[in-house]
């Protein structure tokens, strides 16, 4: 194994907790794209907008920037097999990256709630599946009682590795575009990635790395709002899956970034949410998954209630990939024409003679 140098292990490892011991196995994660808008923000007034498409990432998610750090310090410290609950897309990352340094890997997932494409992932990496009948908060409660036997590793977001190697994104943001930006829109689930992005901003700041901190805007599913509500949801419900978390694991972390980056954190509805889907597709050309839109759901929402982004620079972070979610996208109506195999009929469907 070569590393690159876009793999953050290596590029960021007076940042990181990389020791001598620490394997350096990679799949190729970080490095992902910042991409202009060319639509939505022109639309809203903006100097620029970006989609940071973490969906780059080798298994199609986020997760993998931070289950690579995870996973390394877990087989430095001699664990033989991975464990974690997921609502699909780290499950997908554990798996692979279990599979990468040829260990065991368990997921427990909540029955009949987890995208096809994402359980796929796991399935094929040769994970484990346990299904439960009952939420993530109820597969992560039992995943840590089942991390508390030797050799096993938990990998849920809960591993503070996890949050150390999600960090790194901030840092490629503020190198790519030169500083750090005014807004910062993330989805939040499990608030790992809320916790991780603002960490990195705050370190990027203190070593003078950029010359301040955004203010960040997280979002969250209307049906799944708990640090919206201020208190635990029994029953999460929406469409997008990736953030269908009742009580989230990094809720202090998340709090903080809020508070002390002077953002917010709201809802947006399923609606909303899928608005900003078949936008971010038709009009951008990013695929991504629902949870993934509710960065631009809200960023989109709070514009309507009057929020001034004149002059702004937003990035609005693009967690997964929409092949992870392959049934929402089917729910797109399409122009199909079903004609005989010849060319005037082609073109007469087509309008083209």
């Amino acid at each position: 194994m070569t590393p690159t140098a876009r793999f953050i292990m290596e590029r960021y490892a007076s940042l990181l907790p990389v020791t001598e011991h620490t394997p350096l196995v990679t799949l190729g994660e970080g490095g992902t794209p910042l991409v202009r808008s060319r639509s939505i923000g022109p639309e809203l007034g903006l100097e620029a907008l970006y989609f940071k498409l973490e969906y780059a990432n080798p298994t199609g998610s986020f997760k993998d920037r931070g289950m690579v750090m995870a996973v390394a310090k877990a087989v430095e410290e001699g664990a033989t097999s991975l464990l974690c609950a997921s609502t699909g897309n780290t499950s997908a990352s554990a798996a692979a990256y279990a599979a990468r340094h040829g260990l065991r890997a368990y997921v427990v997932v909540p029955s009949g709630r987890i995208a096809s494409g994402k359980l796929a992932q796991a399935v094929a990496h040769g994970a484990e599946i346990v299904a439960i009948d009952g939420s993530f908060d109820d597969a992560l409660r039992i995943a840590k009682q089942l991390a508390e036997r030797p050799g096993v590793a938990l990998v849920n977001s809960v591993n503070p590795y996890r949050i150390e190697g999600q960090k790194t994104a901030a840092f490629e943001v503020v190198d790519d575009l030169g500083d750090a930006p005014d807004l910062l829109c993330i989805p939040v689930g499990n608030a790992g990635n809320i916790t991780a992005y603002w960490r990195g901003f705050v370190e990027y700041q203190r070593l003078e790395r950029a010359s301040k901190r955004p203010s960040m805007w997280g979002f969250q599913a209307a049906g799944a709002a708990p640090l919206v509500l201020g208190h635990p949801v029994e029953k999460p419900e929406t469409i997008a899956t990736a953030i269908r978390i009742g009580n989230p694991a990094s809720w202090e972390g998340a709090i903080t970034a809020r508070d002390d980056s002077n953002g917010v954190i709201e809802a947006v509805t399923d609606d909303e949410i899928l608005e900003a889907y078949r936008r971010l597709a038709a009009t951008e050309g990013v695929f991504c998954e629902p949870a993934s839109a509710a960065s631009v759901a809200g960023l989109l929402k709070r514009a309507r209630a009057g929020a001034s982004l004149a002059g702004l620079t937003a990035v609005c972070v693009i967690t997964g990939h929409g092949l992870k979610d392959p049934d929402t996208a089917m729910t797109i109506e399409a122009v199909r024409h079903n004609v005989p195999a010849d060319l005037a009929a082609v073109e007469e469907s087509l309008g083209w003679r």
